[in-house]
Formats: structure tokens, sequence, C-alpha cells
């Protein structure tokens, strides 16, 4: 395996993931749209449950696509449906409001999930000695780019409008995911033979009979609710907090910072203090910042909601390195999409039950609760070989 090799892809699979990232601005485009279409702010805000459902179908069925054709072929047709659906996402009128679920919702939420998983897969395979380091600089990519990508749209849309910022960034992001997918492959198959032998393979139908599956799964559904109900409202809950305009898109910047310092931090962290240790402080530092934000005002807002970022990030890390290592990396991009529909069920039951803030911090800070739980009852990975 060739040191120089592997770098080139993760730096090439950290671009694409930069690009994916925009799955979760909804927060910045919501209100434009809404005024542009003349449409309800919960007909807006619906784009992002949809949007991140969609998420989930991708990562099951690119990853199930990326182990039979490569990481490099379904990372290019999902950097197409990114492109064109967020591109097309500009047709949108008044008159055909919905068309921003298809295009953003549908299509664009199915190919973020589908270069997730792909490039998260090759770079655990090139990575077999430092997992959760590899897992964790590819993800933070995709946290990083509310940081330089927030501050950018809601820019353009005062110079421009909202409708050219999705065709902008569109044809932007097809050409850039497009290029760098070329650059991925898998390891020689000396190589990826050499891993398969030390260690038990998986397949996606065993890891459902399983119950470190189901704790996995849990294990997210239960850790995220505090993020899923806050995605949607990160600005408007900043403004209703005593945050200026500027403050509020700030905010939206800091959610970004938190979310890859998580990815990145966490993933590395448990490399040294073992998986395990590291979910059950994700979900502890999320209980607590969830419980201030009943009361939370001003920057103390900002300082919980980049906690909750913070540990939503690291989620994203140390689950894609716990799934790898527990079940094996031969069919890790099908079965890191299985533990994700823990994540795809949180994202669209919490927000749905969402109606009164306060209850529903106090519902997601005891979801924590019970995660640490699941957390506990998991096995190490070894005792899974």
């Amino acid at each position: 395996m060739k040191t120089g090799n592997r770098y080139c892809i993760l730096v090439s699979g950290m671009v694409v993931q930069f690009c994916a990232g925009i799955i979760y601005m909804w927060s910045v485009f919501k209100q434009p749209v809404a005024d542009y279409l003349k449409w309800s702010a919960d007909s807006a805000g619906l784009t992002s449950s949809i949007m991140l459902a969609m998420f989930v179908f991708g990562i099951i069925l690119g990853g199930r696509a990326q182990d039979k054709l490569g990481p490099g072929r379904v990372t290019f047709a999902g950097s197409v449906l990114i492109g064109m659906g967020m591109a097309a996402t500009s047709l949108a009128t008044p008159n055909t409001p919905w068309l921003v679920w298809v295009t953003y919702g549908v299509v664009g939420g199915f190919g973020v999930g589908t270069v997730y998983t792909s490039t998260i897969a090759v770079v655990q395979k090139w990575f077999p000695d430092r997992r959760g380091f590899a897992s964790g600089m590819t993800v933070s990519a995709f946290g990083f780019s509310l940081v330089v990508f927030a501050p950018l749209a809601t820019a353009l849309i005062k110079a421009l409008d909202v409708m050219s910022v999705f065709f902008i960034f569109g044809m932007s992001f097809l050409v850039i995911c497009g290029v760098s997918s070329l650059f991925l492959q898998n390891p020689p198959q000396q190589a990826a033979a050499a891993q398969a032998a030390q260690r038990r393979m998986y397949s996606p139908s065993q890891i459902l009979k399983t119950r470190q599956f189901y704790l996995l799964v849990g294990g997210l559904f239960f850790t995220l609710p505090a993020y899923f109900i806050l995605n949607p409202n990160f600005k408007s809950l900043a403004l209703e907090r005593g945050l200026s305009e500027n403050l509020a898109v700030l905010g939206v910047m800091i959610t970004g910072i938190g979310s890859a310092c998580g990815r990145l931090a966490v993933s590395w962290v448990s490399d040294k203090i073992g998986r395990k240790a590291a979910m059950l402080s994700i979900a502890g530092i999320i209980l607590a910042a969830t419980l201030l934000m009943i009361i939370a005002q001003g920057y103390l807002y900002l300082v919980c909601i980049t906690l909750i970022a913070f540990g939503f990030g690291g989620a994203a890390g140390v689950y894609a390195a716990m799934t790898a290592e527990s079940f094996g990396s031969k069919h890790s991009g099908m079965n890191f999409g299985l533990v994700m529909l823990g994540f795809g069920a949180s994202a669209l039951v919490f927000p749905l039950i969402s109606k009164d803030l306060t209850v529903s911090f106090i519902l997601a800070a005891s979801t924590c609760a019970v995660a640490m739980l699941l957390v506990a009852l998991m096995r190490n990975p070894k005792a899974m070989q």
C-alpha cells in the first residue's frame, strides 16, 4: 500500500465531502426561499427533512453500489445528482414551489448520501491502521463546509437572488466533485486480501442478525435529536434569543466549526480511548448542552449550539469507525448505510414532533440518556471477530 496514494485519496474524499456538506445549510436558504416562492415557513422547512431522509437512502444504496462498482464511479454519479439537483432548484417558481422538495430534497439529498458513504468507505479501506483519523478527517470536511458556504451564500443571496445561488452552487459542485471522484479507487487487491485475512468480514445480511447492529442504530437514533430539532431553526432561534442578524449567521457558521471539530477530534481521540468511551462522551455533551438550551440567551445560545454540533459531528465520525471495526471493511459502504437508518429515522421523527421547543429539548436530553445505555451495552469491536 503506497502511502502517497492513500493521502491523495484522503484529500480527494475531503474535497467531495466539503461540497456535500451543503446539506446542513438549509437554515440559510429557508427564509429567502419562502419569501421568493411565497411559501409558508413550515413548507420550506420540510425540505430539510426530505433531504436528510433521502441522504440516508443514498447512503444505503450508494454503499451497496460502491461495494460492487467501486467508489470512483459511484461518487461521480452522486456528484452529478448533487450538482444537477441544486441547479434545477433554480427553476422553481411561486406556481411550482414543490419543485424544491424534488430537486434539492430528493435528488440533491440522495446524491449527498451517495458520495458521503463512498468517500468514507474508500478512505477506511486505505487506512486500516488509522481508521478513526481517516474517518474524522473525511467527515470533518463535511462539517467545515458550513463555515465557508454559509457566509458566501448569504452574501450572494443579497447581491443576486436565492435561485441564482442554487444554480451557481450546483454547477460548481458538479465540476469540483466530479473531478475529485476520478482519483478515488480501492486499495490494491493484495492489500484488501491481507485485511480480510486478519478479521471476519460481515455481509449486510449477517449484521442484521447481530445485537451490535441494533445497538448502533439505536445509539445514533437517540444521540442526535437535539441537532435535528435545531437544524432548521439555527438562524431564526438565534434572533429570538437576542442575537443580531449578523450574529445569527455567525451562529450557523459556528455550528459548522463545531461539527467539523467534533468529526475530527472525537474520531481521532477514539483511536486512543476507544470507540465506546468516545460515544458516551458525545451523548453526555449533547445532554448537558440541550438542557442549557432551555434557558440559553445571547452568547450562551451560541455556546450550546456549538456543543450540540460538536457532539453531532463526533457521532458521524466515530459511528463510521465503530461500524467498520465491528463488521469489517469489505462491505463497509452498505453496512454503514444500514446503521445510518438510525440517523435518518431521527432526522424525520424529531423535527416533526418538536412543536414546543422547551418540551422538545427536555425530550432530546432524555434520549441522550437512552443512547448512553445502548452504548454501554455494545460489544468491543475485537469481540466481534
